[in-house]
């Protein structure tokens, strides 16, 4: 009986190879290799990883200073009696004075408005006494002619008209959404500003942004609040906004 397997003669290591020898010895190469290959770029891909993984959180500060352009003014005023009739013939006849002051000073006629009127009574020593209470509105864009108003407010006085507490000239910016891109922009270059100092000091580079927060905007008087006696709200308003943004290191 024939045999027509190959026998490969010993090499001079003394071991007999077969073709089946030869191809495991093939694979296990390759799969050598193969796993060399993989850990490097396993290695390197972990490396890149933890790179991209490095960042600096910075914020940015912009602000700018603006002008109202709404003008409030709420005029309290009230008179007593000893009855309802004379307490309110009293409280018109200052209505009468607050709007003949501000149609001399040029408003037209709605820019002065009504706004609240309250009545309350109290009984001393048998003597009933009622209190008749009223708020007047200004409401303009007019801002100069607004602290021109301010200004001459003392014109109410002397025409009879006592300013109770609560009485006050309110300014207010209503033009945000006008300047918050600019802003924003302005806050965002303040933050890569300060993100690139980091970056120089721990001898790395800044790339693109990670993460940002925009944070709120903060509208408050130029010159500090208002508050307390004597103290007036004016128009000359500060607009703030800080930004918190997070950048990438390379």
């Amino acid at each position: 009986m024939s045999d027509d397997s190959q026998v490969v003669p010993p090499s001079a290591t003394g071991f007999w190879h077969t073709p089946f020898t030869k191809v495991a010895l093939g694979a296990s190469g390759i799969l050598a290799v193969g796993l060399i290959v993989g850990g490097y770029l396993l290695g390197d891909g972990l490396t890149r990883a933890r790179e991209a993984d490095r960042s600096v959180t910075v914020r940015g500060l912009a602000e700018r200073d603006v002008m109202a352009d709404l003008a409030t003014w709420t005029i309290a005023y009230s008179a007593t009696a000893e009855d309802m009739a004379s307490a309110q013939a009293s409280v018109d006849r200052d209505t009468a004075a607050i709007v003949a002051f501000f149609k001399e000073l040029g408003f037209p006629d709605d820019a002065l408005q009504p706004t609240g009127v309250n009545v309350s009574s109290y009984t001393q020593d048998g003597v009933t006494r009622f209190t008749v209470r009223q708020r007047m509105t200004l409401r303009t864009t007019d801002i100069a002619r607004a602290q021109r108003a301010v200004r001459r407010q003392f014109d109410l006085v002397r025409r009879g008209v006592l300013l109770e507490e609560g009485s006050g000239m309110a300014y207010t910016f209503t033009k945000l959404n006008d300047i918050k891109p600019e802003m924003v922009a302005a806050a965002t270059k303040d933050a890569r500003s300060a993100a690139e100092q980091f970056a120089k000091d721990s001898a790395t580079g800044v790339g693109g942004i990670k993460q940002a927060t925009q944070g709120y905007f903060e509208i408050t008087g130029r010159d500090g609040d208002g508050g307390g006696w004597g103290v007036a709200d004016t128009p000359y308003k500060r607009v703030r906004v800080v930004t918190t943004i997070d950048f990438y290191l390379r």
